[in-house]
């Protein structure tokens, strides 16, 4: 069983020097801080991170990082920013299966397109999906296959998590 993590930066600014410059606001820091407590709670923990380069991705890793307690290092896809579902898709297949879990720190609406795609909708959480996905929010799919394998809906949503301090 593989299991993928898809989180949606925090709050961040309105407004910076350009969009990949903005800032997690406090409400941003404070949630990322809390979905990692959460993430940890529920015994998620990746093997493998993938972190856009925007700052509020980066900001967002690290408050999830600090709280979960992970040792993990991320890897940075300056991609990942602008990418769609596809894009990102692609970046999970080409993961070597001996990895079990990847997370993939990014954007909206990406984040949230890539949940539904994946999701057989026969998960415990797959109702909660419905509603939007949110800032400091966490969607951890199961897939019993290879990476490879990865596709629409071939991944069961067993955690919905919404990190509000």
């Amino acid at each position: 069983m593989r299991s993928v993590v898809l989180v949606r930066h925090a709050k961040a600014e309105s407004f910076a020097a350009s969009d990949h410059d903005r800032r997690l606001t406090e409400r941003g820091r404070q949630d990322a801080a809390e979905l990692g407590r959460r993430l940890r709670a529920l015994g998620v923990s990746p093997d493998l991170v993938y972190v856009s380069s925007a700052r509020r991705a980066q900001q967002t890793w690290d408050g999830v990082r600090a709280a979960a307690g992970w040792d993990v290092s991320a890897h940075t896809d300056r991609g990942l920013y602008g990418a769609d579902e596809e894009s990102v898709l692609e970046l999970l297949r080409v993961t070597e299966d001996v990895v079990g879990t990847v997370a993939v720190v990014g954007h909206n609406p990406t984040m949230g397109m890539l949940a539904h795609g994946l999701d057989d909708g026969h998960g415990p959480a797959s109702s909660e999906l419905a509603g939007g996905f949110p800032t400091a929010t966490a969607a951890v799919l199961e897939h019993d296959g290879g990476w490879a394998d990865l596709g629409p809906a071939s991944s069961r949503l067993r955690l919905f998590e919404v990190g509000r301090a």
